[in-house]
């Protein structure tokens, strides 16, 4: 009998990631991983397949081995895994398989990696901390201060930064001491080598105002050291360099406006050095770039015929794209309908193969044979959990307002019936220069196939929709995108199916913002779960990792400048109009939206004597619904869950353990 989708699918699903094709584009290797509920932890190893037959079978033996990379000459995997003090470093195994050997044993870890083009060496990225604590160093008997002396000394998920970089090093396959090849007071990162080996693209911050912006430049340094040579003098910021075959050229992702940064609006260039950058794309779509430094941006490859094939989003959709060098020709390779988060191309670039996640399902790998376009789906990692738990089913809708067209993604029950009538969630994407994507989302399908219709919107502000759309929100959080937000409950209220006197709100991030916002504008909605949300920005502005580089750009001048601004966007101004009960789910860890505003939301609206409960999650930074304990987030979906249940279908039902339990054991 088929069963709602609950938040138990953290225990359920599997995830396959980091497709690497080996160079003859025989072969793949990917890792797959699962939560082991026996251990609370998550798992991951690495498996091959042999495309002939997509006959699959163990490559490592894990347990969090992710990120393969198969070298040039197809002898060798690099991959990471943990050491014992969770480090993320290097390490090989034959193609043909056998036991693991480890390369780096960084002090400070490694973040990213890439083959040289002979097969020799790896270049690396690694983090230089001149205040390292001995490996064998106990905080008990020798407690240290932690000083600081520049405004990015945290970063979330990371934690404490203070005054390491990450810089790049050279090691060979069989050197036991890498070599470094840059340092400096900045964060070095993505590194492309050449094609005959003698050079080295990468990114950096080196502007002086770098801790006070996302600014970014590409620069070039020969690969036996010297002194890096800036080549893209024009851009604002600029990422993802890759070489052109002859070594003369590169391809970035640039942007040229300050107030758009690059990963969440740009064009690709073509930098050569004593030339101004040349734009190749329009803002139609947005090459992706990853999301840095936790995720590595995708391949661009340039074939030797001229041509570049790259991934980019268009309107919430995903595509591989074909860019002519020689014409100018951009035309899309695949088709769109899903969210593709990684590609590797063979070396002929006769193949690839793409991490794709369509609206129905958790994401599989896909073969596309490029000269024909046609696909295959590789994996199935979860076709049995989804004939069990059917998804719910997706449609979309567009309307214009205030001169923009506002699309939005509706989820229905599986066994939806026009002629019944259903209670609403809308939820909230974070960014604000998130997407809605056509792809699956573990939050939205709980409750839509729990028997809420789901409404998601992109307002203005979201990416893939071109520049103006995405910088039409900036200085005007709370304006014009709260009302596209409710131009599209409007829209979607009117339909005889849907119950307008049981109606909430879930957001996190931004979308916590929005939704906290809502609440202090109307008493349309019955509930609220805010996420991590953005409550007060002056406050914002001091305690977030990014609350000078972000906010500056966002909502407009340094604090002291638009403090009144500052006060007239903060949903803790229009706390005392809050009617609807609010639920505030918050990490403990979280630099990014620091619980400080939570704190201050709760404390005011329970000094109010409003309805609010405050759910804190020990240790969990801004992105703990993707890295966290496990059982910390089946209990953020959980309680989102029961709180919408409890307000909208009068259900009382709670959570079976708290956050605090949790962390006592």
């Amino acid at each position: 009998m088929p069963s709602p989708i609950t938040p138990k699918l953290i225990y359920e699903l599997k995830t396959v990631s980091g497709p690497a094709l080996s160079p003859d584009g025989a072969t793949l290797f990917f890792a797959k991983a699962h939560v082991d509920e026996d251990h609370m932890e998550g798992r991951s190893r690495l498996l091959r397949m042999d495309l002939s037959n997509n006959e699959t079978v163990p490559f490592s033996s894990g347990p969090k081995d992710v990120n393969p990379k198969v070298s040039p000459d197809g002898r060798w995997v690099a991959f990471f895994r943990n050491d014992d003090k969770e480090r993320r470093q290097v390490h090989l195994i034959p193609t043909d398989g056998g036991e693991a050997r480890a390369l780096t044993q960084f002090p400070g870890g490694v973040s990213d990696f890439v083959w040289s083009p002979d097969s020799a060496k790896l270049l690396f990225v690694g983090k230089v901390d001149p205040d390292q604590l001995p490996h064998d160093h106990d905080p008990r008997k020798d407690p240290r201060v932690k000083v600081v002396t520049r405004v990015r000394y945290r970063f979330d998920t990371l934690g404490w930064v203070g005054d390491a970089h990450n810089h790049l090093f050279v090691i060979g396959l069989d050197d036991e001491d890498a070599v470094q090849l840059t340092d400096g007071d900045w964060d070095d990162a993505a590194p492309a080598w050449s094609p005959d080996g003698t050079k080295v693209a990468f990114v950096s911050a080196r502007e002086p105002d770098r801790e006070f912006s996302f600014r970014s430049q590409i620069y070039v340094v020969d690969a036996a050291g010297g002194t890096p040579k800036l080549w893209s003098k024009g851009l604002s910021s600029a990422t993802n360099p890759h070489w052109s075959p002859d070594g003369q050229t590169l391809v970035t992702v640039g942007s040229t406006h300050d107030d758009a940064a690059v990963f969440w609006h740009g064009e690709l260039y073509l930098l050569e050095p004593g030339k101004a950058p040349e734009k190749l794309t329009d803002d139609s779509m947005h090459p992706n770039t990853g999301f840095g430094p936790i995720v590595p941006a995708p391949e661009i490859r340039w074939t030797d015929d001229g041509r570049l094939l790259f991934l980019g989003d268009s309107k919430g959709e995903s595509f591989l794209y074909e860019l002519d060098l020689n014409t100018r020709e951009l035309k899309t390779r695949t088709e769109g309908g899903h969210q593709i988060g990684a590609i590797s191309f063979d070396a002929h670039n006769d193949k690839a193969v793409m991490a794709v996640v369509p609206p129905d399902a958790a994401g599989d790998l896909a073969l596309i044979e490029l000269a024909s376009g046609s696909q295959t789906q590789l994996t199935h990692a979860n076709n049995a959990y989804f004939k069990a738990h059917p998804p719910a089913r997706m449609e979309k809708f567009s309307f214009e307002r205030a001169g923009m067209q506002i699309q939005c993604r509706v989820l229905f029950p599986p066994d939806f019936d026009k002629s019944k009538i259903y209670p609403l969630v809308v939820d909230i994407h974070g960014g604000p220069h998130g997407a809605f994507f056509d792809a699956f989302n573990p939050w939205v399908q709980i409750q839509a196939t729990s028997g809420y219709i789901v409404l998601c919107v992109n307002p203005r502000g979201s990416s893939s929709y071109g520049l103006d759309f995405g910088k039409a929100v900036l200085g005007d959080w709370g304006g014009q995108d709260y009302l596209d937000i409710l131009a599209a409950v409007d829209e979607l209220a009117a339909k005889p199916y849907v119950d307008e006197d049981r109606m909430g709100l879930h957001g996190y991030s931004y979308g916590g913002f929005m939704s906290a916002w809502i609440v202090g504008q109307t008493t349309r909605f019955k509930a609220a779960v805010v996420g991590a949300p953005c409550i007060d920005l002056p406050s914002f502005y001091g305690t977030s990792d990014i609350g000078i580089s972000f906010g500056e750009v966002q909502w407009g001048g340094m604090r002291h400048e638009a403090y009144d601004k500052f006060l007239k966007h903060s949903p803790l101004t229009y706390a005392p109009r809050v009617e609807t009960p609010v639920l505030l789910l918050h990490g403990e860890a979280d630099h990014r939206c620091p619980i400080e505003q939570s704190e201050q939301y709760f404390v005011t609206l329970k000094r109010l004597g409003k309805t609010v409960e405050f759910v804190r999650f020990p240790g969990c930074s801004h992105l703990f619904l993707r890295f966290a304990h496990p059982r910390l987030r089946e209990e953020y979906l959980t309680r989102m869950k029961a709180w919408t249940d409890r307000y909208l279908l009068g259900e009382t039902a709670a959570p079976s353990q708290t956050p605090e339990a949790v962390s006592s054991k």
